[in-house]
């Protein structure tokens, strides 16, 4: 990708791995110096307890032609939240594209139980984690975002709006999944005075280092884990969507899609990108004609 993105400052919120740390690095490889956050470190990890730290994925940026900044931020704690953007305002006096994408709250899911029946610590964590995260991180960073006009906001979450008007089978997950794009279609107004952007984008079927290591599988085997979850075969990898979201961010008319939700495939689509293998997965669309129901191995032809 061409640099279009050079002095461009992105601030990724929740880039320690997966679509976060994709996004980042794409917005790297385009040119943009990126903020990456998070809570785990070289140092200490987080309560997910993964592998994977800021740190790297900073290294990972700053190796795809970017430069990566990373700051140990806990996305639930204001003042740690305002510290950083009073950083990213003392070195540059911009920032131009924000993406929320902290999560973490995997953990708590609770699936095909009703609310009563769901642990309520965990539900609210869940909500914690996946949305006053994403809250609070906007709060403080938007007024340096809007100091220059054209910023873009990027929301992440799970599922299309199309897909996510039936429910999501777990009261806490389908609450902060739905929520997140309620975020940012708020956002998209309120931005507009500014002629600001954001979104809410969704990866489909991913495969981030986590899911690889629940199947059991690397990225040069993963279709051996359809054998556990045919649906597998539609994965993609992280760098789908982080590809899509580095085009948005480069592409002068993004405003057209200002308050839309985007998966991987549509922005590939409109974007001419593919994911690593060449294919253009879309299970978005494969959910919509056949269903969610594992009905034994899928055929991936017309879908990736």
């Amino acid at each position: 990708m061409q640099e279009n993105l050079h002095g461009k400052i992105a601030l990724v919120a929740g880039a320690t791995r997966g679509c976060g740390r994709a996004i980042a690095v794409e917005l790297g490889r385009a040119g943009a110096t990126v903020y990456v956050t998070g809570r785990s470190t070289r140092a200490q990890r987080s309560e997910m307890d993964r592998p994977e730290t800021i740190e790297d994925t900073a290294d990972l940026v700053t190796a795809a032609g970017g430069e990566g900044i990373a700051v140990r931020v806990d996305h639930l704690v204001p003042d740690e939240v305002r510290a950083l953007v009073a950083q990213v305002d003392a070195a540059h006096g911009r920032l131009d594209i924000l993406v929320n994408d902290v999560w973490g709250g995997d953990g708590y899911a609770e699936w095909g139980k009703p609310l009563w029946e769901q642990s309520l610590d965990g539900g609210l964590r869940m909500l914690e984690l996946g949305l006053h995260t994403h809250i609070i991180t906007s709060h403080a960073a938007l007024p340096l975002l809007v100091r220059h006009p054209g910023g873009l906001v990027v929301e992440v979450t799970d599922g299309t709006d199309e897909f996510n008007r039936k429910y999501r089978d777990s009261f806490f997950y389908d609450l902060t999944k739905t929520s997140v794009s309620r975020i940012a279609l708020a956002q998209s107004a309120e931005l507009k005075p500014y002629d600001g952007t954001a979104v809410v984008v969704t990866p489909g079927f991913l495969r981030s280092e986590a899911m690889l290591d629940h199947f059991g599988v690397t990225e040069q085997n993963w279709r051996d884990g359809a054998a556990k979850e045919p649906h597998f075969i539609l994965s993609e990898t992280p760098a789908y969507l982080g590809r899509g979201v580095a085009a948005l961010a480069a592409d002068p008319d993004r405003a057209r899609w200002t308050g839309s939700s985007l998966s991987s495939t549509a922005l590939a689509r409109a974007y001419g990108l593919t994911d690593v293998d060449g294919s253009v997965p879309d299970i978005w669309s494969y959910f919509a004609e056949h269903g969610t129901a594992e009905n034994g191995p899928i055929d991936p032809a017309g879908y990736r």
